[in-house]
């Protein structure tokens, strides 16, 4: 499989003064000095799977810069750079940020000079060398995100208009009522103009654009190649069902983590996804009323707010997934014929699931616009290719601690080498590559 430098095609098509295409470079076998593979998996026979990094602090978000060196978010500690040899091996690691609260969104311009990076509240901006490998001019672009159950920021630079950064908030508790008003500031995302930010930056809560709200947790989201955003959303947690007065525990399988249509944020504003009143079916079995999967459902369906109420008004996913999964990140292939993503694992159902990285095939439509092959009401739309041995058995003592690995970073590695992969177990942050068998 070919894979393109990403940065170096989305800046051509920007006009943008940036260097050649980054070398490739070989898969290694193994790495001196890099611990082995700390929990036992399964790679899918079309797959391979080595480990280039080992002993970091809970890895979140992997980026590369216009020179092919590799940024890292490690939860808390900061953002650290690492470079490559020949061998394809790493062999230099500097902490670019140290500390600063900073813990899982991250992002560059196209042209490879800004860098953005989050923490819980804020938004900052650094001037950024990818020869030098130094940050300057540390700005801060946006303040006041609200605090809560759900502290990791994403942050994405629209490619089409890199002025434009996307930012993410989630919800603040399961149920986050207030949330159904945008100007909370919660379960939503929303696009700041880096070129016109206030002194002392922008307010989440009472300025920037509305991209979508009704959000949960949409903790990952990239572009297909014509700028349209796809969104990974972490749903909700001990559910029931109500109706006719009978309360039923339907939590084991039901809500569905979602894969979300977002549209092109250049266009699209104040677009609404159901949170936090409209959740979506996976086992359409825990249901009476012919729901299926994918659809929309209410907890406690009456005749002012039922589940016709949800499908007619809320934007509906695209694609769903087993519930307790916890989509972290999602990335395309090259040429967007396939999407993966992380899924971090459960912590709300026996037996436990996720813990994998899957594969979801995409489709060019006779319009030119990217989609998912499988339909909407499908629960088979993805492929397992990399997973711990026996996920039923994973433990999750809360959000990092687990006897398996906690999958989160995704992104394609623009010197060929395959998909890498993080985990942010606190137990030790790790960074394997995926590679396609030729």
């Amino acid at each position: 499989m070919r894979l393109l430098n990403l940065f170096t095609v989305a800046a051509a098509l920007l006009g943008a003064d940036v260097h050649a295409e980054i070398a490739k470079l070989p898969l290694p076998k193994s790495c001196s000095g890099v611990p082995k593979m700390r929990y036992q998996y399964t790679v899918n026979s079309a797959w391979t799977v080595m480990k280039i990094a080992g002993s970091l602090k809970q890895v979140r978000t992997i980026i590369w810069d216009t020179e092919g060196n590799m940024l890292v978010q490690q939860n808390t500690r900061g953002v650290s750079v690492h470079t490559f040899g020949a061998d394809g091996c790493i062999n230099s690691t500097n902490m670019l940020i140290s500390g600063g609260g900073l813990n899982h969104g991250l992002d560059l311009t196209p042209d490879g000079k800004t860098l953005y990076a989050s923490s819980e509240t804020t938004l900052y901006s650094w001037a950024y060398d990818p020869l030098t490998r130094k940050v300057s001019n540390q700005k801060t672009i946006v303040k006041g995100m609200s605090t809560g159950v759900h502290s990791s920021r994403a942050v994405k630079v629209v490619p089409g208009q890199p002025n434009l950064v996307l930012l993410q908030v989630g919800s603040n508790s399961n149920f986050d009522m207030a949330a159904q008003q945008p100007s909370t500031g919660r379960a939503c995302i929303k696009v700041f103009d880096t070129n016109n930010v206030p002194s002392g930056g922008y307010n989440y809560n009472t300025q920037g654009e509305m991209f979508g709200y009704g959000l949960r947790n949409e903790i990952g989201f990239v572009p297909d190649p014509n700028g349209v955003f796809w969104g990974v959303e972490n749903s909700g947690d001990d559910f029931t069902r109500t109706e006719n007065g009978q309360r039923r525990d339907i939590h084991t399988n039901n809500p569905a983590e979602k894969l979300n249509n977002l549209g092109d944020p250049r266009t699209v504003r104040n677009a609404w996804y159901g949170y936090p009143t409209c959740f979506s079916v996976w086992d359409p079995s825990s249901f009476t009323n012919g729901l299926k999967t994918g659809q929309h459902f209410v907890t406690a369906p009456n005749s002012s707010y039922n589940d016709a109420t949800c499908n007619g008004k809320a934007i509906a996913p695209r694609l769903t997934f087993q519930a307790h999964s916890a989509p972290i990140w999602n990335t395309f292939d090259d040429e967007a014929k396939n999407m993966y993503i992380t899924f971090h694992g459960s912590w709300n159902r026996q037996p436990p699931t996720g813990f994998k990285v899957v594969q979801v095939p995409f489709t060019r439509l006779a319009d030119g616009s990217y989609d998912p092959v499988a339909p909407a009401d499908s629960r088979t739309g993805y492929t397992d290719i990399f997973s711990a041995t026996n996920p039923g058995s994973c433990t999750a003592n809360g959000l990092t601690q687990s006897s398996c690995f906690r999958l989160t970073a995704a992104n394609w590695d623009p010197a060929g080498r395959g998909l890498f992969v993080g985990s942010d177990n606190s137990a030790e942050g790790e960074i394997y590559i995926l590679s396609p068998k030729s």
